[in-house]
């Protein structure tokens, strides 16, 4: 379960910060439609010893193994689109100097950003600048064979048009392109094979997260199981066998035995090796490299219960580690005191740890977007026996910060001087200490009921679950006790979080949203709902106003957000996280579809054609990704690593084409 993404821009030959501390790590990288990339610094990596180092080497080839995974869940003609438009790329024969290249270019990079041909965010398909006559045309003339079924999906608007779509009334899965379920699989169908296999024991395995649902010959339901010998298994080999070279570097036992776990999980695809790992990773606090590999979150699956292939390898930021482990340490506190009804409550809160990591490599559905925080793992009965990890990941909050510096962003959209003043001095660190709450008491907090199943809100799961975690980080980022813990330097600082996410909610978000378009990602969802629940319920305490004010062409009128009374805003969030906690405890799927469609949804047109706008003169791009550095390793005469290394001079398109060679080991069609 994670939060949100993010930040930045474009440079070439760039030297990183660590080759050359002497001047200005630089961030930014790339941007082309509503698109910036940036590259992370990982600092500490030098002060890591050559056993951490290496086992970070071993890890992050594992993880760059799975990513021909992501391109085919998302899609099946993802793969043979994006091997044929590099072939086209790099076997071109005329001059690359045109308009139409210049625009079949864009598009490349975009299907590299999105892992496929939907949009990574909306999950709208985006359709070529190009002719299907031009790319017909240029392959031909650059000996590019393709299969000729990928032209409509490339540039026939109609046909997979939603790589997930969260239409009500709609066959969720039908009408989705992901690859989740076979073709001819219906939603129905699904979910009654789901039914039939529900593990309903004291410790459920959670079927379905690692396979995926096709009708036989017959026209029955089975499944392909992702695995060694099974679907994806090429890729799959090669993971298994970098987490094997990986052993021989572990911290200590704990950790090689959550290697072993999930190195067998990937052999076998036993769901009982995959609870055994989760459990083993859980306990494993002492080590300071760390690492998730795959099959994880559920967002992409129209029903919520097959995960996305992800990755992230990271070490421990010992120094920051201090702020969230002061709030794992009060979880029980957390908990007594929130607005939910004690029934609701865990009676104890056990195993919820917390730390600030340095990611060192990212993969899969975290590349090149990424979560600023993590909480794991999902199953709700190991969070209640064993508890739970949740991370903060510093270094790619540093780097959207820094990039975003100077931008005019919060001119343009934050009121006045006072709440500009009051963000400029907090704003960064009221990010970190929300994110921490989301994620390390957020979605560890509260239980179901008993008899309640974690699949109950079915297509709303997403969206109740983000907003739970967030009301949760908002209610109590406003508490006195982040001061007592020394997390606040005072009781005047949460005022920038609290404008950050109500004026987020309300307007600035709707820059990622095409006019005419609903909101249907969950993360979005989660935060348009928050805010208009609290401006509907509100009584003065918040509002959005219309502000008479001077521009180059005269006097307009701009909607800005106020907040009156914060204090109230907080006594909002927490009269809304206690029904949102009592429609997750109790399972009640009609309660969670009526707040999702009244407040998640429809957006406000004659709003967002205007945030649109103001938007624009900016010059931003409002999604954000990176690349990552590259490791170098050097080995004696026996094969053994002596030194590792990383290089930050790797561009975007580079990057991709060095991955596509080096790490594409699945067939086009799977």
């Amino acid at each position: 379960m994670r939060k949100q993404l993010a930040i930045i821009l474009a440079a070439a030959g760039i030297l990183c910060g660590c080759q050359q501390k002497e001047q200005a790590f630089q961030y930014n990288v790339d941007k082309f439609y509503d698109l910036e990339i940036l590259r992370y610094d990982v600092p500490e990596f030098e002060s890591l010893t050559l056993q951490q180092k290496s086992l970070l080497y071993c890890l992050s080839e594992a993880a760059l193994w799975g990513r021909d995974i992501l391109f085919d869940q998302n899609g099946r003609y993802n793969l043979r689109i994006r091997r044929a438009c590099e072939a086209l790329y790099l076997n071109y024969p005329y001059s690359k100097d045109t308009e139409e290249f210049a625009a079949f270019e864009r598009y490349l990079k975009r299907v590299w950003f999105s892992n496929g041909i939907h949009h990574h965010y909306s999950e709208d398909k985006f359709l070529p600048e190009f002719s299907q006559e031009w790319f017909v045309a240029a392959c031909e003339q650059a000996g590019v064979e393709y299969d000729a079924a990928i032209l409509p999906v490339m540039f026939d608007p109609a046909v997979m048009p939603k790589r997930m779509t969260a239409q009500d009334g709609l066959d969720l899965v039908a009408n989705s392109a992901g690859n989740y379920y076979g073709e001819g699989v219906t939603q129905a169908e699904a979910e009654a094979w789901y039914a039939a296999h529900k593990d309903n024991s004291d410790e459920p395995l959670w079927i379905g997260l690692n396979s995926q649902l096709v009708k036989n010959e017959n026209g029955e339901i089975v499944e392909r199981v992702y695995k060694v010998g099974g679907l994806y298994g090429e890729a799959l080999e090669q993971v298994v066998y970098w987490l094997k070279e990986a052993l021989q570097y572990a911290e200590n036992d704990q950790q090689r035995e959550v290697i072993e776990k999930m190195i067998a999980f990937n052999e076998t695809g036993d769901l009982r090796l995959f609870n055994e790992y989760c459990i083993a990773w859980v306990k494993d606090l002492d080590s300071r490299v760390d690492y998730v590999n795959g099959f994880t979150e559920t967002y992409s699956d129209p029903l919520g219960i097959t995960g996305t292939w992800e990755s992230m390898v990271n070490f421990k930021d010992l120094a920051a580690t201090k702020r969230t482990q002061a709030i794992s340490d009060n979880a029980q506190w957390f908990e007594d005191h929130s607005t939910t009804d004690p029934k609701y409550k865990k009676e104890e809160v056990k195993g919820v740890t917390a730390k600030v990591i340095t990611a060192a490599i990212l993969a899969g559905d975290c590349y090149p977007a990424t979560p600023i925080g993590i909480n794991l793992p999902n199953a709700n009965w190991i969070r209640k026996e064993y508890g739970s990890k949740s991370v903060t990941i510093d270094n790619l909050m540093h780097a959207y910060n820094e990039a975003a510096k100077g931008n005019g962003f919060n001119e343009e959209f934050m009121i006045d001087d006072e709440i500009r003043a009051i963000y400029e001095q907090y704003g960064a660190l009221c990010g970190d200490l929300h994110t921490d709450l989301h994620e390390c008491v957020g979605h560890g907090s509260g239980k179901l009921m008993p008899g309640v199943s974690k699949d109950a809100l079915k297509e709303h799961a997403s969206t109740i679950e983000e907003a739970r975690a967030d009301l949760f980080g908002l209610y109590y980022l406003a508490d006195p006790k982040l001061v007592e813990l020394g997390l606040l330097p005072n009781m005047e600082a949460y005022k920038a979080g609290y404008y950050q996410q109500m004026m987020n909610g309300a307007m600035t978000q709707l820059v990622r949203i095409e006019p005419g378009k609903d909101i249907e990602e969950a993360h979005m969802r989660n935060r348009q709902l928050i805010a208009n629940w609290v401006l509907e319920h509100a009584n003065g305490e918040v509002e959005i106003i219309k502000v008479n004010v001077q521009s180059d062409n005269g006097q307009c009128t701009k909607h800005y957000l106020r907040i009156n009374d914060y204090e109230g805003v907080r006594r909002l969030y927490g009269e809304l996280l206690a029904e949102i906690q009592r429609i997750t405890s109790e399972g009640d799927y009609a309660a969670a579809k009526e707040m999702v469609e009244t407040y998640a949804v429809k957006v406000n047109p004659e709003l967002h054609t205007e945030i649109l706008a103001r938007y624009e003169k900016l010059n931003l791009a409002p999604y954000k990704g990176f690349v990552n550095p590259v490791y170098h390793v050097e080995r004696n005469a026996e094969g053994e690593i002596t030194n590792v290394t990383l290089d930050f001079t790797e561009g975007y398109i580079d990057q991709h084409l060095r991955y596509s060679r080096d790490y594409s080991p699945l067939p086009d069609v799977n």
